[in-house]
């Protein structure tokens, strides 16, 4: 069958050929859902935004001035809906022995394409997000003293914009962080103590870490590429709960030749649909380091 890769083996053990993968890295940026209202049609979500005014003299005759709590809805609209059907021929199947070769085909799926390609959607969300600050820096033949003194201004112009630091994380590259580790071993004398602002230390492949992406449509080509004129990401800081990150709807299931009309074969279709995107009042909590274009 055209498309079909399952290869025809004699017999097989349960050690499986896999793609080397991370799992997604961004996972940790997920959202809850219980402040989320639906928008005026499916494609909205209304986040609650609120403020109230400050305090005012308390005076003996008087009492309390008045002040008030606003209460409002900031709208924002899925950018997220993406899937895939995967057809193994019934007898490709038979003959090659793996009767469950879905299930090992859904982790791959799942490990080398939707994992890579969420992480990367997320960054290039935030990165490219108006009002996000990037700051541009060659870490190329710096020292971990460079990117210490980087991140120090970064957490600094936080604590100073009153960004709460007990859920900030750090995604650095693999490369910049074993930097900082082999400097930290060689001089334990010397101060890293910046790298405890952070509520985790999260290492993203550089593949997946850069300011803007192209999502392939599937007509030509699946997945995802770097797009025209991004730039590598260094580092990125971001405390939570200026992300809204989560899934409205997720469907994942296996279909038998039996229930498919023109073809004698297995299917398994996949489709995520969700959101990234940045509260508005929120974007102090987002800092972006990285290298000059091109």
């Amino acid at each position: 069958m055209a498309g079909n890769s399952i290869a025809f083996a004699r017999n097989y053990t349960s050690v499986i050929d896999e793609v080397y993968q991370r799992a997604s890295v961004s996972g940790c940026l997920n959202s809850g859902r219980r402040m989320v209202r639906a928008g005026r049609s499916a494609k909205e979500i209304m986040i609650p935004k609120i403020s109230v005014t400050g305090l005012g003299d308390y005076t003996r005759n008087v009492g309390y001035k008045t002040g008030a709590i606003t209460y409002e809805f900031e709208t924002k609209t899925f950018n997220y809906d993406r899937g895939i059907r995967l057809f193994a021929d019934v007898m490709d199947v038979e003959e090659a022995g793996v009767a469950d070769c879905f299930v090992e085909a859904g982790a791959e799926l799942q490990r080398t394409q939707v994992a890579p390609e969420a992480d990367a959607f997320t960054f290039a969300q935030i990165a490219g997000h108006a009002g996000v600050t990037v700051d541009e820096a060659d870490f190329s033949a710096a020292d971990a003293a460079d990117v210490l003194a980087e991140l120090r201004a970064v957490t600094s112009a936080m604590d100073e914009a009153q960004v709460t630091a007990g859920s900030r994380y750090l995604f650095v590259t693999p490369t910049l962080k074993g930097v900082l580790d082999d400097y930290s071993l060689a001089n334990p004398a010397r101060s890293n103590r910046v790298l405890e602002r952070f509520a985790r230390i999260v290492e993203v492949p550089q593949v997946r870490f850069c300011t803007a992406i192209e999502l392939k449509s599937g007509d030509a080509e699946f997945g995802y590429a770097r797009a025209a004129g991004a730039r590598d990401i260094n580092f990125m800081v971001v405390e939570k709960s200026a992300v809204i990150k989560f899934d409205k709807h997720v469907a994942s299931r296996v279909f038998s030749p039996d229930e498919l009309e023109s073809l004698d074969s297995y299917m398994m279709k996949y489709r995520k649909y969700g959101i990234v995107e940045l509260l508005d009042n929120k974007l102090d909590g987002v800092r972006v380091s990285a290298a000059p274009g091109a």
